[in-house]
């Protein structure tokens, strides 16, 4: 159990160094916008597929940010990521991605219509 908090904790640094690379101008204009991405849905109040889900709850969480962060870390030079790690480090506070909580929002409501489309289109 140690293990996964010590893995845990070492990935929220990275992400919060993926936070900081974003706002580095030395990291490449396509890097910045898939860290964005990584960093939006890390920091997102609301998952894609919302926790009490049976295993696929906590599967994207399991999944798709170390893919995502694994991605990102080989496209931002190495000076730069390690000079991020180092503050992210240091950081307490948690930033909160609102923009990110809103486009997951939209994309449960763009589902739940199109259910109910398909829905009244079969009891037809």
């Amino acid at each position: 159990m140690e293990r996964w908090r010590c893995w845990a904790g070492a990935l929220r640094v990275e992400v919060m160094a993926l936070w900081l690379a974003c706002r580095d101008p030395r990291v490449p204009w396509y890097a910045k916008l898939l860290a964005g991405c990584v960093v939006a849905y890390a920091l997102s109040p609301i998952d894609l597929i919302p926790d009490p889900i049976p295993v696929l709850g906590y599967a994207d969480d399991l999944v798709l940010i170390p893919l995502g962060v694994l991605a990102v870390r080989r496209l931002i030079p190495a000076s730069v990521l390690e000079e991020c790690r180092t503050r992210a480090a240091d950081l307490t506070v948690r930033p909160r991605s609102l923009l990110a909580a809103g486009v997951i929002v939209g994309i449960w409501v763009i589902v739940g219509l199109a259910l109910l489309v398909w829905i009244a289109r079969w009891f037809q």
